[in-house]
């Protein structure tokens, strides 16, 4: 509509206000919009792959950094963890859907600081029954409260999937269990933290403390450590299996998943996790390609909340277009029974993913210069067999 107004080409009998007016309407359920939809992409995914096939959903957040955040409302401090700075903006909190190929966005909030102090810009007020007043009130709360609204709202939708998978940032004990009581097992990446404990033979131990009791596996392991455990809420406990992976750039650091379905094997455990680094590419493509930030302009709440929609709807599109051009299963019942499903993520990508997140992680933590960066390059190179040296080296 945009570049039909630019080039005179637009016919509809309406102008581009009426199309603002319909983005700052606070009535319309964007969430429902997304959410409802996704449904039905999904509906079309869905019998293109087996019935054995693990499907998961993913939860993360992404900065939605605002240049004038200091008029736009609610907007607040964020910390940024690219770069270690606070910014104005949003914590764009994401629920999607994969089966392991394709990556689906169902439902998102934004989250602001709860901190009136952080708060660049006042709220506008509603009545609290109405949709805006409800939706402003979430955007305060807590994000692992806003997260198990939102796979409420997606289980409402007809949504289901095997695993829930996060990262550190939602994985304490409380979260592991709220997420088994809605039906859903979660694999998710654990914290070292001294004040998160786990029941392991009777006793209440942080990780760390796991870690250091546990025989290590030698050799070609994929895995070093793989304990039964209980994580407990309240009176509420469910065993769980916690893995701990080895990095093989750095061999004295080590990060570990936990699993709230113990009948798992490790190296599915790694393999299903290997899956949340589709949402990673998910925020990467709509930042670079679709504008998620930088194309609305507007300072309301409500135009923000319909933008988002807009730009996901358009991931939608292009998510299905590319399942549809590369599996010959779409293209009728006949190519249906002769070829194959297309390929789930393996083992080692998934290990591989880990570690290079792990690696990422590690960088964003610690202050660095080029030199200590060359002199870590050239310590993990010259480690390596002088055959992948003399190839490394060429390229």
């Amino acid at each position: 509509m945009y570049m039909q107004h630019k080039l005179g080409t637009f016919k509809e009998n309406f102008s581009k206000n009426t199309f603002y007016r319909f983005f700052n309407d606070p009535r319309i359920n964007w969430e429902k919009f997304t959410t409802t939809l996704a449904k039905k992409v999904v509906d079309i995914l869905t019998p293109l792959t087996s019935e054995e096939r693990v499907n998961a959903f993913i939860i993360d957040d992404s900065l939605f950094e605002r240049i004038s955040g200091k008029c736009t409302e609610l907007c607040s401090k964020v910390f940024d963890h690219t770069n270690g700075n606070y910014k104005l903006g949003y914590r764009l909190l994401t629920l999607g859907w994969t089966d392991g190929n394709t990556f689906i966005p169902v439902n998102s909030t934004f989250l602001a600081s709860a901190n009136d102090k952080n708060v660049a810009c006042e709220s506008k007020i509603f009545d609290g029954r109405s949709l805006a007043a409800r939706r402003r009130k979430r955007t305060r709360a807590k994000g692992t409260h806003v997260m198990l609204e939102q796979l409420k709202i997606a289980m409402a939708a007809g949504h289901t999937a095997d695993y829930v998978l996060f990262d550190t940032w939602f994985s304490s004990p409380d979260q592991l269990v709220d997420v088994k009581n809605l039906g859903l097992n979660a694999i998710a990446m654990v914290k070292k933290s001294p004040k998160i404990r786990y029941e392991y033979e009777g006793k209440a131990m942080t990780l760390k403390q796991i870690f250091n009791s546990c025989p290590k596996r030698r050799g070609r392991s994929r895995y070093l450590v793989s304990v039964d455990v209980m994580v407990t809420k309240g009176s509420t406990q469910i065993p769980s299996r916690i893995v701990c992976v080895r990095n093989k750039s750095n061999r004295k650091d080590w990060v570990a998943l936990i699993c709230t379905n113990p009948e798992l094997t490790e190296n599915e455990i790694i393999r299903i996790y290997g899956k949340r680094w589709q949402i990673e590419v998910f925020f990467k493509t709509c930042k670079s390609y679709l504008n998620l930030v930088k194309e609305c302009h507007s300072l309301s709440y409500d135009a923000l909340t319909a933008h988002v929609a807009t730009v996901f709807v358009r991931y939608m599109f292009l998510a299905l277009s590319q399942r549809e051009n590369s599996d010959d299963r779409s293209l009728g019942e006949l190519f249906y029974i002769m070829c194959q499903e297309l390929d789930d993520i393996k083992f080692s990508s998934a290990l591989q993913l880990l570690m290079t997140a792990m690696l990422e992680s590690l960088l964003d933590k610690f202050t660095h210069t080029e030199e200590q960066i060359q002199d870590f390059i050239n310590d993990f190179v010259g480690k390596l067999p002088l055959y992948i040296q003399r190839a490394v080296l060429v390229h």
